[in-house]
């Protein structure tokens, strides 16, 4: 997943996150959907590397992966699978804190990563590209993350804040088709505030919005989850063919 929206402690909808999971098309995915080995958990599953990229359970846990990018430091072939990470805290019983201290501990293990995971009381945020070298804790607001660090103002970024700021909490569950609209934004950023992130600029370009569209590489699915004050959770997911054309949706309320 390659941009994230999160909002936590609006009033009577604690948690929104909206997301778009960005991919070669050629790895083999599993559509989001309760787990057999764990029918309490809601999540994709990614057919290569076993693990997954978003997912929540009916107990009140989710977690949330994107990418570090630096193409100048490419994943070692041994390296473990990133989405094992959000597959193991949503499987597992730790409390957030002491397991993302865990991860923290040996965060060197895995290619970069940037990685979101909470529950009912508290969220954490670690990146093992981040200066700060250390878990950080979410207080009420919002966020977004992209393949650079939380909260990096890239262009992309910027937009998909502004769109998601302006639609009220309570659309989220009952009009998911507002957000998914404005996930599906294809508009490219201005050739001036590109990142330079160490890719060539027509790669830049393509990368710049917040919705992909490439015949070899794009966002192959975008994923809502919204949970009420009481507990009520509806968790939506759209997938999307190369072309960018919609060609599933599946909803679930946990």
């Amino acid at each position: 997943m390659c941009i994230a929206y999160l909002s936590l402690g609006a009033p009577g909808w604690p948690l929104l996150i909206a997301a778009n999971r960005d991919e070669f098309h050629a790895r083999p995915t599993r559509a989001a959907g309760p787990w057999p080995q764990a029918p309490d958990l809601v999540a994709g599953l990614d057919l290569q590397g076993g693990g997954t990229w978003m997912g929540a359970t009916a107990a009140g846990r989710y977690a949330l992966l994107t990418n570090y990018r630096e193409p100048a430091n490419p994943v070692p072939p041994d390296a473990p699978s990133r989405g094992l990470l959000v597959r193991d805290f949503l499987l597992g019983g730790d409390d957030p804190a002491a397991w993302i201290a865990a991860i923290a501990a040996r965060k060197d293990d895995w290619a970069g990563f940037n990685l979101i995971a909470g529950d009912a009381r508290q969220a954490w945020y670690l990146g093992n590209r981040d200066p700060a070298r250390a878990p950080r804790r979410l207080g009420p607001g919002r966020y977004v993350l992209t393949n650079h660090l939380l909260d990096t103002p890239w262009p992309k970024a910027a937009r998909l804040r502004a769109s998601l700021d302006a639609l009220p909490p309570a659309t989220w569950a009952s009009e998911p088709e507002q957000v998914f609209e404005r996930l599906r934004d294809t508009t490219p950023a201005e050739d001036a505030r590109l990142p330079a992130t160490g890719l060539a600029l027509e790669r830049e370009r393509l990368l710049s919005s917040p919705f992909i569209i490439s015949p070899d590489y794009g966002t192959r699915c975008s994923t809502i989850l919204a949970r009420a004050a009481d507990g009520r959770t509806f968790f939506s997911e759209q997938g999307y063919d190369a072309s960018g054309r919609l060609r599933e949706r599946h909803d679930w309320r946990l």
